[in-house]
C-alpha cells in the first residue's frame, strides 16, 4: 500500500494544499514537520491521532522534524472562548521535557530531528520580527481568521495582542525550517490549518517558494459528539503517571494504564473500526480480519479488545499492553480467583497502597473515593469489596495482599 492509499484508508485526510494525494508518493523532498506546544505535561489522544499520521509518513520513508514549542508555548494557541492563562517558564520547561519523551516513544525513527522554536526566537529582535514577518501580513488577512472572528465578534471575549500574533509566530517556524532544513510540508490536525497557512504565506512571499499542508480530521468522541482534548474537559492522557515527578499527586494530566485500556475497550461498535485504523499499527489485512471475527461474534468484543491492546502497545509498549490485557481478563472473569501472586504480579498497573492503612484511607489515597466521608458512605452502602467479599467495617485495616473493588470496574491493590 502506498502512502497516499494508506492515508486515505486510515482516514488521515482533511483540508490540504495537495490536490492529488498521489503526489506524496513521489515527492522530491520527503521531509515534514509537526509541532506541539507544551501546554500540559502530557499529550492526549487528540495529539496521538496526528502523531499516528506522522508515523505513517515515517513508515513510507519521510524524515520527521518534530517541534516542541518552547516559544509558542509562552503565548498559547488562541482558544475560541477566551485567553489562555500564561504558564511560568519553569512549568513550560518541565512540560517540554515530558512531551519530548512521549513523542520519541511514538515516532520511532533514526532520522527524527527534535526541535524547540525557542532556539531561534530567542535571537530575534522585536523590530526585526515586525519588519520581516509583520510586514508580510495585512490586517485584513488576520482579521478574517476564524479564531479571531470568534473572539472579537458579537458575544466574543476579545483577544490580546499576544494571542492575535500567535499565528505569525507559528508561521515563522515553518519559514525557518524551510530555510534551514528544506522542510516544505507541515502535518497537523485540522484545527491548526489556519496557523500552518501563515507559514506557506511567508515561504511564498519571502522565499518565492512552494510548501504544503496535510491535515487530519479532529477525533470526535462518539458518545458526546465533542472533540477529545484539554479544552473540552474530556482528555485521555498519554502519560500514565506524572512523568518525572512520580509522587506528585496534584497534577491531573495523566490516565492510568488500566483506565487507558478500559477507555478503548468500552468504545461502541460504531467507532471501533475507525479507531483501529487511526490508533493502531495493524495493517489492512489484519484489521479486516478483526472486523470479520467481530461481526461473527459481537458478544466477545473482539474488535474492542484488539483496539485496546493495539493502542496501549503504541503508547506504553507491548509488554505493558500484554500485562494489562491479562489483568483485565482476570479482573472481569468471575470464575477466576485473584490470588496473592496475581496481586504482586499486577502491582503498578492499578493504584496501590501499602499494608497497615485503614480501608477508608486506602479508598481516598487510591482515588476510589474523593474524601473520607464519601469512603465511609461507599462502605456502608456495600459498594466496596476486598478480595471479592463485601466490607462493612470502615475501621478495617488490610494487612495482606488484597484487591479492593469499587462498584463494577474500579480497582486498587494493597501489597
Amino acid at each position: 500500500m502506498k502512502l497516499s492509499e494508506e492515508l486515505i484508508w486510515r482516514g488521515f485526510v482533511a483540508k490540504t494544499t495537495i490536490k492529488n494525494p498521489e503526489d506524496l508518493d513521489s515527492r522530491k523532498t520527503k521531509k515534514f514537520y509537526w509541532g506541539a506546544d507544551p501546554s500540559a505535561d502530557s499529550l492526549t489522544i487528540g495529539n496521538l491521532a496526528a502523531l499516528m499520521m506522522c508515523a505513517c509518513f515515517v513508515r513510507h520513508g519521510y524524515e520527521p522534524y518534530l517541534l516542541i514549542g518552547g516559544a509558542t508555548g509562552q503565548i498559547g494557541d488562541p482558544k475560541d472562548n477566551g485567553e489562555r492563562e500564561l504558564k511560568s517558564l519553569e512549568e513550560i520547561a518541565y512540560n517540554k521535557k515530558c512531551i519530548k519523551s512521549q513523542v520519541q516513544r511514538i515516532i520511532k525513527s533514526d532520522n527524527a530531528v527534535m526541535l524547540d522554536n525557542i532556539d531561534w526566537f530567542k535571537n530575534i529582535s522585536y523590530l526585526g520580527f515586525l519588519r520581516e514577518v509583520g510586514k508580510s501580513f495585512s490586517m485584513t488577512q488576520l482579521l478574517d481568521r476564524q479564531f479571531v472572528q470568534n473572539r472579537i465578534g458579537e458575544g466574543g471575549s476579545g483577544i490580546s495582542y499576544a494571542e492575535f500574533s500567535y499565528t505569525l509566530i507559528q508561521g515563522y517556524d515553518f519559514l525557518y525550517l524551510y530555510r534551514k532544513y528544506g522542510v516544505d510540508l507541515q502535518l497537523c490536525g485540522a484545527d491548526q490549518y489556519g496557523n500552518c497557512a501563515s507559514g506557506i504565506h511567508l515561504i511564498r512571499r519571502l522565499e518565492n517558494g512552494d510548501a504544503d499542508i496535510w491535515s487530519t480530521p479532529l477525533i470526535i468522541d462518539p458518545v458526546t459528539g465533542r472533540k477529545f482534548g484539554k479544552s473540552e474537559g474530556n482528555a485521555i492522557w498519554l502519560a500514565s503517571a506524572p512523568t518525572y515527578n512520580p509522587n506528585d499527586k496534584d497534577t491531573e494530566n495523566y490516565t492510568t494504564v488500566f483506565d487507558f485500556y478500559q477507555f478503548w475497550l468500552n468504545q461502541p461498535d460504531s467507532a471501533v473500526e475507525s479507531f483501529l485504523k487511526i490508533y493502531t499499527t495493524y495493517d489492512k489485512t489484519k484489521i479486516e480480519q478483526i472486523m470479520r471475527d467481530h461481526v461473527a461474534a459481537p458478544e466477545q468484543h473482539i474488535a474492542q479488545k484488539a483496539l485496546a491492546r493495539g493502542v496501549t502497545a503504541v503508547v506504553h509498549g507491548e509488554l505493558t499492553a500484554s500485562r494489562i490485557a491479562d489483568l483485565t481478563a482476570k479482573l472481569f472473569d468471575k470464575s477466576l480467583v485473584f490470588s496473592a501472586d496475581d496481586i504482586e504480579k499486577f502491582a503498578g498497573l492499578l493504584p496501590d497502597v501499602p499494608f497497615g492503612v485503614s480501608l477508608v484511607d486506602d479508598l481516598v489515597s487510591t482515588g476510589l473515593a474523593p474524601s473520607k466521608a464519601e469512603a465511609r458512605k461507599l462502605i456502608k452502602a456495600g459498594a466496596i469489596t476486598v478480595n471479592g467479599a463485601k466490607v462493612t467495617d470502615e475501621t478495617r485495616v488490610i494487612s495482606a495482599p488484597s484487591l479492593i473493588k469499587k462498584g463494577k470496574n474500579k480497582f486498587a491493590i494493597v501489597h
